[in-house]
């Protein structure tokens, strides 16, 4: 299992998750005769469920062959003393140690590429060794059948063509395991632009638009096995246009740096290229290929622009390349210090983030959770974006300016995410009707989706709201400033939920916020029910979708969002670098509007500090034994999992709400954005007790990560108010912080989600940051414990490649807090249960030991980030970023049931049913014409887990910015 999948594999809502219900096969056809067919081919795909004296055994037959199989008899041996009880889904029967299936009445034909299931239970002493070989119809049958190997090798990565010019395609396809290649399809992103059946493998394409395309190439072979390529980012400009190899260049002092120059089309005569410094460091200097020559034969052969540094300054420049009836091309060329070799690493891999033909952002300027279409992870499809991602690019951007001393970018990426990722008033038009004394109705979170809808109870007491009226007074509006969480960038699902708009539907270009966890701890990605984040009942059911999550006794259309704390506070601590770099460069004026807007940020995202329903925070047992809160009794002072607020949508109807969130997990802390929000003046928020509450978070954040810290340096999962979700009695016996609740799972339970060593990485560079900053002894007392034990689970071999820890295994609990006399806690215990070379994660934990060792001067802290960075970048480099390939064996999911009551039904925008039968695919069937979906359906019939490479934003962004990190502090 992917590591950044549990990261993400649940997140957050103000009801939060679900426990998977196994889909049986479907079962196709008739016919009992065993077929005779001389070119059978198939595999066999063997599972149990073992409990130590009996087992059951589920069995996938996979069609291999180009022909169907009209009856099948499957037939293998054990080895030991196993013995049938009961079969389904085929006669079952055994002599000795030999088993044999015969297809049932309805499941004999199996058509080409098809799969079919069967299985049974069996009892057994002592060993249970699984079959070796396996026979159909007399047939052996092999494992699963390895797919094509595809490459696209045309066009070039970054080319750049004139629109109506044809944009020529080509591809490489081998087969395996003696099977052919078919055919090859060629793909703009999921359009099909046509089909290719021979050697060499090739498509002229002439009709793709204006703007940035990722191609991909499809082969599939004979066997009905397919495999995608990498994607190949291009430009199609309006016309005829300057192509550069780059829009990044770092040169050091000194020195000098090349770029390349082409034509996009070929010309009818000579063109001249001119090459001149528009704008920006004066030391830097076109020293050749100032006037370059283009001829009707050699337009296509890069010529190289040479700019070189004087031996002192720093900055960047803008060098455009101009010539008659061309659009011009700029490159942004930096002179860097002599010794920053790892500023030029940052520009180079930022280079490759922003290029717009390498897919990481929508033609809006929006970041994608991914370049790559079919993930699955928090957001539950690649094209989506998070509140993270966002964040992530503000903190990109506030590098850039701190290497380059151009700050437009970082004011831009502040403009695009208020843009498309803060409802705008229009999105929540009710919060006048907000009635701070009473937030919410109380809604109990259940243990499994299956128990949902869950009902109000207005009895239930909820305490006051005390920063509502002190949040309008210093804004002046009664409107909430936080990020949504999720947003669906390309309209995929087709809610049109773009800001300002409430179900305009799939026609609508924006992109468009949407939610999708909402039903208690155990709820995965795999069990979710998107749905819009302004429900108008225009798709789901009768009420929209609101009664698969609340029981109510009637339903009002209504708007609602939820806020990730985690990203808000990395606005807010990218915020805080910006403004420091900007003041030591004196620019400080050029992002001061832009740290203002953080601050205000920061007062809102106090919200995450309050128990869900402003319930009094400590031993807070029992829904109505549980006192309401009186005010800042109600708040425990740590980010939370979420906040939220809704409302409805008829601005007569006159009702809002808002929540927090009783859970707290370490891995969502930030003592950075704290201490920026409580101590640094250009950060402090307006509010009458803003700067306090972040004070006393600071305080309580540290103290939470001591409390927290495992026997070995790890730190645990955190802390509840409301135990499982409905305030209910915890276990006996358990530990507390400040009356909350030792939680080792504190939030979703699908994965657990203390597990992943990500949290420990990201959580603890802000800590580290936070200690670098300020050099508390407290904060250094929980990394020196913490960076001790994570180094002694690194490896780092003689080649660069690395081990980091993945998947971590808790045991015991925390001493109960007592702040003058924190506990030893030699009773928590964390173990390594499996490792990683995660590149995302490791540069979260490279910049963790570099804000370490900058501080404290630790010798090993230095040069294993220094190993883990030079590692990635020396063997993971690919075009489009730094990556490492992941097999995906909880794909597997796709066929997992969802919860959907019986009786309830309704439609998505594409028309897909929902329906007590529905499962994940099946409500999402735009997946489909995704080019790797047939990965998933080979895997889903019993082929081998699908690999991918994926470049995810938020660890492009992580890499970049570790790199530009240790050259800040360490090079």
């Amino acid at each position: 299992m992917d590591p950044s999948r549990r990261r993400r594999t649940a997140r957050r809502l103000w009801t939060a998750a679900v426990a998977a219900l196994a889909l049986p096969l479907t079962m196709l056809g008739t016919g009992t005769t065993p077929a005779q067919a001389a070119a059978l081919q198939c595999s066999v795909d063997y599972k149990t469920n073992d409990w130590g004296s009996g087992f059951t055994a589920d069995l996938t037959l996979t069609n291999r062959g180009t022909d169907a199989i009209n009856g099948w008899t499957l037939a293998y041996t054990y080895a030991g003393n196993q013995k049938l009880s009961n079969g389904w889904n085929g006669s079952w029967s055994q002599s000795g140690k030999q088993i044999t299936v015969t297809n049932a009445s309805y499941n004999g034909t199996v058509a080409a590429g098809a799969s079919v299931g069967t299985g049974a239970q069996f009892t057994y002493s002592g060993s249970n060794a699984a079959p070796t070989t396996f026979s159909v119809n007399g047939t052996p049958c092999t494992g699963a059948h390895q797919p094509p190997i595809t490459v696209l090798t045309s066009p070039a990565a970054g080319a750049v063509y004139t629109q109506g010019d044809a944009v020529p395609l080509a591809a490489t396809a081998a087969a395996a395991d003696g099977a052919t290649v078919s055919k090859v399809e060629f793909y703009d992103d999921t359009t099909l632009l046509g089909t290719d059946t021979s050697a060499p493998y090739s498509l002229s394409a002439s009709g793709l638009t204006v703007g940035s395309h990722s191609l991909v190439a499809k082969a599939y072979d004979s066997l009905g096995a397919s495999a995608s390529s990498t994607p190949v980012g291009i430009t199609v400009a309006s016309g005829p246009a300057v192509v550069a190899s780059t829009t990044q260049l770092a040169v050091q002092q000194g020195k000098t740096g090349t770029y390349e120059l082409r034509l996009s089309t070929q010309p009818s005569a000579n063109v001249t290229v001119t090459t001149a410094r528009a704008s920006g460091n004066t030391g830097l200097t076109v020293t050749g290929g100032a006037s370059l020559t283009f001829t009707p034969s050699n337009w296509n052969t890069a010529q190289k622009v040479t700019v070189t540094a004087d031996s002192s300054g720093t900055g960047a420049a803008t060098f455009e390349s101009t010539a008659n009836g061309h659009a011009k091309t700029a490159v942004t060329v930096t002179q860097i210090a002599a010794s920053k070799a790892y500023d030029a690493r940052f520009l180079e891999l930022y280079g490759k983030i922003t290029n717009p033909a390498n897919g990481y952002f929508s033609p809006e300027g929006i970041p994608y959770h991914s370049v790559e279409t079919l993930i699955v992870e928090a957001p539950d499809h690649g094209h989506e974006t998070t509140s993270e991602a966002y964040s992530y690019l503000l903190w990109l951007q506030a590098m850039y300016g701190k290497v380059t001393g151009d700050w437009t970018k970082f004011n831009g990426a502040w403009e695009i995410m208020e843009k498309y990722m803060i409802p705008t008033h229009a999105d929540q038009p009710t919060n006048s009707f907000y009635n701070a004394s009473k937030p919410a109705t109380y809604a109990p979170e259940l243990d499994t989706p299956n128990e949902y809808p869950a009902k109000l109870d207005s009895a239930v007491s909820v305490g006051p709201d005390p920063i509502a009226g002190e949040l309008k007074s210093a804004y002046g509006t009664d409107d909430v400033y936080a990020m949504h969480w999720l947003q669906d960038v390309d309209n995929v699902y087709g809610y049109g939920n773009s800001p300002g708009k409430c179900e305009a539907g799939p026609s609508d270009t924006g992109p468009s916020y949407i939610n999708t966890f909402q039903r208690g701890a155990q709820e995965s990605v795999w069990e979710t029910v998107p749905q819009p984040t302004c429900d108008a009942f225009k798709y789901g059911g009768k009420n929209g979708y609101l009664d698969l999550f609340t029981g109510d006794s009637s339903y009002a259309k209504q708007w609602k969002f939820t806020n990730a704390p985690d990203a808000d506070a990395r606005a807010v601590q990218a915020a805080y670098w910006a403004d420091v770099w900007a003041e030591q460069q004196g620019k400080g004026s050029q992002v001061s509007a832009t740290v203002a807007k953080a601050a205000k940020m920061g007062d809102y995202l106090r919200y995450a500090m309050y128990d869900k329903y402003f319930k009094k925070v400590g031993n807070c047992v029992g829904p109505s034994a549980c006192p309401a809160g009186t005010g800042k009794d109600a708040s425990h002072y740590l980010l939370s999992w979420y906040y939220a607020w809704g409302g409805a949508t008829d601005t007569s109807a006159g009702w809002a709400w808002r929540i927090g969130s009783s859970h707290a997990h370490g891995g969502y802390q930030n003592p950075l954005a704290a201490y920026a929000l409580s101590s640094y003046a250009d950060l402090k928020p307006k509010s009458a007790t803003g700067q306090a509450d972040w004070a006393k978070s600071l305080t309580r954040q540290v103290e939470f990560y001591r409390w927290l810290q495992s026997s070995e340096g790890a730190i645990a999962g955190g802390a509840t108010n409301s135990w499982a979700g409905r305030y209910a009695t915890p276990p006996a016996g358990k530990s507390t912080f400040y009356g909350m609740y030792y939680d080792e799972k504190p939030v979703y339970h699908d994965p657990p989600s203390n597990q992943w060593f990500g949290f420990q990485a990201w959580s603890m560079e802000r800590v580290a940051e936070y200690y670098q900053q300020s050099g508390d002894a407290k904060a250094k007392a929980v990394l020196d414990k913490w960076v001790d034990w994570a180094l002694s689970e690194t490896t780092v071999n003689p080649d660069g490649t690395f081990l980091i820890p993945s998947t971590l295994q808790w045991s015991g609990q925390p001493d109960t807090w007592n702040a003058a006399s924190p506990g030893a806690n030699t009773g928590l215990h964390v173990t390594v249960a499996d490792y990683t070379n995660d590149v995302g994660v490791a540069a979260a934990y490279a910049r963790t030991l570099t804000y370490y060792a900058a501080k404290s001067g630790d010798a090993e802290a230095k040069s294993t980030a220094k190993a883990l960075l030079d590692g990635m970048w020396n063997n993971n480099q690919d075009a489009l970023g730094i990556a490492v390939p992941e097999t995906r064996t909880d794909y597997n999911r796709f066929d997992d049931a969802l919860y959907v009551p019986s009786g309830w039904t309704g439609t998505m925008p594409n028309g897909d049913a929902i329906s007590s039968s529905s499962t994940f695919a099946s409500i999402r069937s735009f997946y489909e014409d995704d080019p790797s979906w047939s990965k998933i359906e080979d895997y889903l019939a019993g082929g081998a887990a699908p690999v991918f490479t994926y470049h995810r934003f938020w660890a492009q962004a992580d890499i970049a910015m570790a790199m530009g990190s240790y050259a800040e502090l360490l090079e």
